[in-house]
């Protein structure tokens, strides 16, 4: 058992890595369940790889990689899977009366002391990453055992059939859990459930990138897409037509709200999960990853009482998170905020949200013009997808409200055609539109690999281009937090256009979108290739990265 009982934060200053002001702040913000490691990486004071270097010099405790460990999956029989996961600790091997665990923090000493009394072995520690201890909980207390015992107990046929009475220690809710479960620790956007010829595969979206998760023989096809379904109220018997439904769960002591959306095809349903993690979902707007120019325009436009400011881009680049995140900073109990959206993605409290209902006529365009008559003074619309949307919307504008929605275009510039192109008249929205904030998401260097590059003949020319100097560069080496992609976790580029008198008398102009770029060129805007290479060049992201998403102009 490891003897020194020093402190986690005196280790950390004594290493350099804090100075005692961001321990104080840590020790502040720490409530009584959290651990301060916990805090402290939260913050982005120190990388998960610096904590376990210093518990590993300090303390002499060695760092195992979980990633390709040989486990042995007898020891989990000795260790208690409650207590694996409420310490962090993943048993590793056995060897004689010794028993080898990694520990996310070796410095719980009472869990070392349960894991003695309820064991009787003794207990050598060595130091795993949280995430790293999770997956191989994950993996062999849980996802393996439900997997055989639906190996053991479908016939292989394809007419297994699933009961929907069965209780809750079927194998097949268990096998969905565990999918459910693993996604969620594995940071996923998605997942998809793809139906082959010969198989079914699953597929995790994570950081924006698809990958295999696992892959599972035909015949059990059914009965996952089917407990799917049921967990969603969809109709099990119709397989022809698409369908739509919502989930709402709890794992690991997290809200998640799943939506849930099948469609047909050739070899069955093809469904997909978006997964909503509801306690991660409301940002504070100067957490966005805004550079302070286009921070300091965006907090001018939700200044002004009137206007349309409009949120652009693809599906899945943040746009919701941008509109979510600026209703949370104008909502106060002086003004009415009323939003209507397909769906109510995230519940805010103290505004009025609408859920958009086709089925019984309450369209975009119906519910804003009965938000009209309760005396709002913002309203955000979900989407403008249509021209009696676009119109109403630049009418409440001119009327005193200030409107929020998003549009799917590529840019900001693009924007103002597509609404030109939605027949609303040059002059009003000339008079109605603040501005456009167009975003996307790029995946961000893992902090663990991290590591610094001189730059290539290729990004010297694209750097030089537009206008800046830079001399290297950072890209992840790949390690097993990040999967080995060299990437963990994603941040948002931006572009914002502020209409200024010059643009919007351009617009009633009829002026062409070259000649309007080229007038935001001379005010020294930003576009979206700028704003990423000056993520590139704090070391945040990669010029692959940024060149995948933005088009250099």
């Amino acid at each position: 058992m490891v003897k020194t009982r020093k402190r986690l934060g005196d280790l950390l200053i004594e290493s350099g890595l804090i100075s005692e002001d961001q321990l104080e702040t840590a020790l502040k913000q720490k409530t009584q369940k959290e651990k301060l490691g916990d805090v402290l990486l939260q913050q982005g004071y120190i990388t998960e790889q610096q904590l376990i270097e210093v518990l590993e010099y300090q303390l002499g405790v060695p760092h195992v990689s979980l990633y390709r460990y040989p486990i042995d999956p007898k020891v989990t029989n000795i260790v208690p899977k409650e207590l694996a996961s409420r310490s962090f600790l993943m048993p590793l091997k056995l060897d004689g009366e010794k028993l080898l665990i990694a520990m996310a923090d070796p410095m719980d000493y009472f869990a070392i002391d349960d894991l003695r009394l309820s064991t009787g072995f003794e207990v050598e520690v060595a130091i795993a990453t949280k995430d790293d201890i999770l997956k191989a909980i994950q993996k062999y207390y849980d996802l393996e055992d439900a997997v055989e015992e639906l190996y053991d107990e479908i016939p292989i046929t394809d007419e297994a059939e699933v009961d929907s009475s069965s209780g809750l220690e079927s194998p097949v809710i268990k096998l969905v859990n565990q999918l459910l479960v693993r996604a969620v620790q594995e940071r996923a956007s998605d997942i998809h459930i793809d139906p082959q010829e010969g198989n079914i595969v699953i597929r995790y979206r994570v950081d924006g990138v698809l990958r295999t998760e696992r892959t599972f023989p035909k015949h059990m096809q059914k009965m996952l897409l089917a407990r799917i379904k049921i967990m969603a109220n969809l109709d099990i018997t119709e397989t022809r037509i698409p369908q739509d439904g919502r989930i709402k769960v709890t794992i690991d002591y997290r809200p998640i709200d799943l939506r849930i959306s099948s469609l047909p095809t050739v070899y069955g349903e093809k469904i997909v999960l978006r997964i909503l993690d509801l306690g991660n979902s409301l940002h504070q707007l100067d957490k966005l990853d805004f550079s302070s120019k286009h921070f300091r325009q965006l907090e001018k436009l939700l200044t002004e009482p009137t206007g349309i400011i409009l949120i652009t881009g693809p599906t899945g680049s943040g746009k919701s998170s941008t509109l979510y995140a600026s209703l949370s900073k104008l909502n106060s109990e002086e003004v009415n905020i009323i939003t209507i959206e397909d769906p109510v993605e995230y519940q805010l409290e103290g505004i009025n949200q609408i859920q958009v209902n086709t089925k019984v006529g309450m369209t975009f365009a119906s519910g804003l013009r009965s938000i009209l008559r309760q005396d709002p003074d913002i309203i955000m619309v979900g989407e403008i997808r249509d021209s009696e949307t676009a119109e109403i919307a630049v009418r409440a504008s001119l009327t005193g409200h200030l409107v929020l929605s998003t549009i799917h275009t590529n840019d900001s510039i693009s924007t103002i055609n597509r609404l030109l192109d939605m027949k609303i008249e040059p002059f009003l929205l000339a008079a109605s539109l603040s501005g456009i904030i167009s975003q996307r998401l790029v995946r961000s260097i893992c902090k663990n690999c991290k590591r610094e590059q001189p730059l290539t003949v290729r990004e010297r020319e694209i750097f030089s281009r537009r206008g800046m100097e830079n001399d290297k560069v950072y890209r992840g080496e790949g390690c097993p937090t990040c999967n080995m992609t060299g990437y963990r976790g994603r941040l948002a580029i931006h572009e914002v256009l502020v209409l200024n008198n010059e643009i919007k008398q351009m617009i009633m102009n009829d002026k062409s979108s070259q000649a309007i770029q080229d007038h935001a060129v001379k005010q020294g805007m930003m576009f979206l290739i700028d704003d990423g290479l000056m993520k590139v060049k704090q070391g945040l992201t990669t010029t692959e990265e940024v060149l995948r998403v933005a088009t250099d102009k």
